[in-house]
């Protein structure tokens, strides 16, 4: 295994571990113990998404980083509709759910209604369109690793949600999730 190899998956061990303790501990004691979140709970969680997203531009080849214009592959282009449209699934949700929902501040009820009727999840599932994106755009061990790390991170903030929306609104919550994909074709 050689140097790079090496630095790879120990960083990629060191943000696992720190997602894990934000998540299921930080996190988690912010909603069991105010019933939202507080601003360094929302901050870590910021910090890891920001730590994933920046893990690609820190492991590829520099000349990638910098290489975003499509070389006439159909591919390229179609990896690159796939990032732009995980981007406005992603970010879009968050705008029309709210700032201070999209970031755990606010619990007001389940939001049962636009993009909340086909998936509980729609933020992270444009997460998981960009991913998918950046992997067929530059497919790699290195982006395959990146891919299995969202869903790791992904679902822990996820089931964290989850627990939390079950104990703050019991039945409602569990009807709603009969109805409705955690992400978007299987719950």
């Amino acid at each position: 295994m050689d140097q790079n190899t090496v630095i790879y998956l120990f960083s990629a061990v060191l943000l696992l571990c720190f997602s894990y303790w934000v998540f299921n501990h930080l996190v988690a004691r912010d909603y069991l113990t105010r019933g939202k979140l507080g601003w360094k709970a929302a901050a870590m969680q910021l910090l890891v998404f920001l730590g994933f997203f920046l893990f690609p531009y820190t492991y590829m080849p520099v000349e990638w980083t910098w290489d975003w214009l499509p070389n006439g592959t159909w591919n390229r282009l179609a990896a690159l509709v796939l990032v732009g449209l995980g981007m406005i699934v992603a970010f879009g949700t968050m705008i029309w759910f709210g700032m201070g929902r999209a970031f755990g501040f606010k619990v007001e009820g389940i939001v049962k209604t636009g993009p909340y009727r086909y998936s509980r999840n729609p933020q992270m599932l444009g997460g998981w369109i960009m991913v998918l994106g950046v992997f067929a755009y530059q497919p790699s061990l290195n982006n395959l690793g990146w891919v299995i790390i969202w869903g790791i991170i992904g679902h822990w903030m996820v089931r964290n949600e989850e627990i939390h929306l079950h104990r703050q609104f019991g039945i409602e919550y569990e009807e709603y999730c009969a109805e409705t994909p955690r992400y978007i074709l299987w719950a």
